[in-house]
């Protein structure tokens, strides 16, 4: 018997969806609900005798809970079912837990031989973190007299801060990956592509949604946008290629989507925009046709059809809803969810604005990409491993694996390379002029930091340039043998492809990095 969350669904399915059909004598339900200040998207705890925690209520409610993102929300929800199904059956609810309790929970998650599935430092401390929001809101509304979670005081970015004293020090910075150019080339042909060992697609491939996988993998690879940045862009945010041509073409993320709740620009290379338009024409538009022809956008609940989206730095997106009723609101303040709700006046009727659609022609949620990671990487390793090998050896990879933010990961990667690349090569610097240089306009690693968008030089140095924050790059490109590559013709290669050579002799040197070319047996540095 356990604990278990559902989550209070949007407006459109509580006040006019199957909901109230399906508990009888339950029809206010929702006018309930609102009574006493719950909202879609907020968190419901069941424990195992079927009764609701109105407390746990209350801090699903509070301005504290409400304030994380929704990737964080459903995180600390599912940690804290944990911690009160460990207490119940220790007969305790959570306001009666004890510091011991929260120690032995401790052992049982990472020390326990008896508990198959121990968690290491940073999983660890992501429960303690939602543990420690709990019992502070507790103890804040006197529910509780005081946390059973111990604080130390720690040096922070900002000055002195407060973090759990059971807070572990056995954390890997973050789990991420690293793909070399080659690599991607090689996951892409044959985990999106439906290419055999031989390079060309297997007999019966389907390739549902290719173009379309393809193209938002190649956009993050060549951007560096996170998942939720480049997986929530709509139709008219696509960077827009220049008559005159170039390599990139430069992006503007939207605040809202962004994690530091900014705005950002990004760059993005004009081959994968190109591919991005080639999906919007065609299997793209090809799902709104069908979708408009069984009239399936006439039967959603929610819809806002955009009439103006004005001018200027920030701009405001006008609307009509369902009900005929207008709305504004700042391009930059939209939701992913509000997002997904806006459609525009097409020939055939609505049409979403949401870049990325699934084969109904509706909205492709965020998260859903990672099952398309998912299923890549499956057919990776059915493909390319030697079947004798599969799982049995981990330091040999026979087949690549990439996440959504190995995308991003990589492209950090590959610029700090090519920027090496461009100032020891291209421009001919010496070091007298590359000093200089840095002193105008910053080292490579501050422009990637840049591109990144983030805040620290830190977090781009600790977090996603860590296999090569210690080597010296200069001196592997001046090693490295430019003159060839290995990418077939045709293919989807990122720029300077010629620089692979120097992407493999960091695969042997720093761990973390796979580099599997096209006909390579194993790969390096997995």
């Amino acid at each position: 018997m356990s604990w278990r969350v559902f989550w209070v669904p949007r407006d459109a399915t509580r006040h006019h969806g199957v909901r109230p059909t399906l508990v009888e004598g339950w029809e206010d339900l929702a006018q309930r609900e609102e009574a006493v200040g719950v909202r879609a998207g907020d968190p419901i705890f069941l424990s195992p005798d079927y009764r609701v925690d109105p407390l746990l209520a209350l801090f699903g409610q509070s301005r504290v809970f409400r304030g994380y993102t929704t990737e964080t929300r459903r995180n600390y929800a599912t940690d804290l079912v944990m911690l009160l199904t460990f207490l119940w059956g220790r007969g305790r609810v959570w306001p009666e837990a004890t510091s011991r309790d929260l120690e032995d929970f401790e052992h049982w998650r990472r020390f326990a031989e008896e508990n198959p599935r121990r968690v290491g430092g940073a999983k660890w401390n992501r429960e303690l973190a939602a543990f420690t929001a709990l019992f502070t809101w507790a103890a804040s509304q006197r529910i509780v007299e005081s946390s059973p979670i111990a604080l130390r005081r720690t040096a922070g970015r900002f000055g002195a801060v407060s973090v759990p004293a059971a807070r572990a020090a056995d954390t890997r910075a973050s789990n991420v990956h690293w793909l070399t150019p080659r690599t991607w080339r090689r996951w892409t042909e044959v985990g999106l592509r439906g290419h055999g060992r031989a390079g060309v697609p297997q007999c019966g491939w389907v390739g549902r949604l290719e173009d379309r996988n393809v193209a938002f993998v190649r956009l993050l690879t060549s951007s560096g946008l996170r998942r939720g940045e480049g997986g929530s862009l709509l139709t008219f945010e696509v960077p827009q290629r220049q008559a005159g041509g170039g390599r990139y073409c430069r992006g503007l993320v939207a605040a809202e989507v962004t994690r530091s709740k900014r705005p950002r620009t990004f760059y993005a290379e004009c081959g994968a925009v190109g591919e991005v338009e080639a999906y919007v024409e065609s299997s793209r538009a090809w799902a709104v046709t069908r979708a408009q022809e069984v009239g399936r956008y006439e039967r959603l609940d929610e819809m806002r059809l955009v009439r103006e989206v004005t001018a200027g730095r920030d701009p405001v997106v006008h609307w009509t809803d369902r009900r005929g009723r207008p709305g504004r609101l700042a391009l930059n303040r939209l939701s992913a969810r509000e997002r997904m709700l806006l459609f525009t006046e097409g020939p055939g009727g609505p049409e979403p604005l949401w870049l990325w659609l699934n084969e109904q022609g509706l909205p492709f949620a965020v998260d859903s990409w990672d099952g398309v990671f998912r299923t890549a990487n499956q057919r990776c390793a059915r493909v390319l491993a030697p079947q004798g090998r599969r799982k049995l050896d981990p330091h040999k990879a026979y087949a690549p694996y990439a996440t959504v933010h190995s995308a991003r990961h990589s492209f950090a990667l590959y610029m700090l390379v090519v920027l090496n690349h461009l100032m020891d090569r291209r421009f001919g610097l010496t070091p007298q002029e590359r000093r200089d240089f840095r002193l105008l306009y910053g080292d490579p690693w501050f422009m990637v930091q840049i591109l990144l968008g983030h805040a620290s030089r830190e977090t781009t140095i600790a977090h996603y340039l860590a296999p090569v924050a210690d080597l010296q790059l200069w001196a592997m490109l001046a090693a490295a043998d430019a003159g060839g590559t290995d990418a077939p013709a045709g293919s989807a290669a990122m720029p300077v492809a010629e620089l692979d050579a120097v992407f493999t002799r960091i695969a042997l040197h720093a761990d973390g990095v796979q580099d599997i070319g096209e006909s390579s047996a194993e790969g390096a540095g997995a």
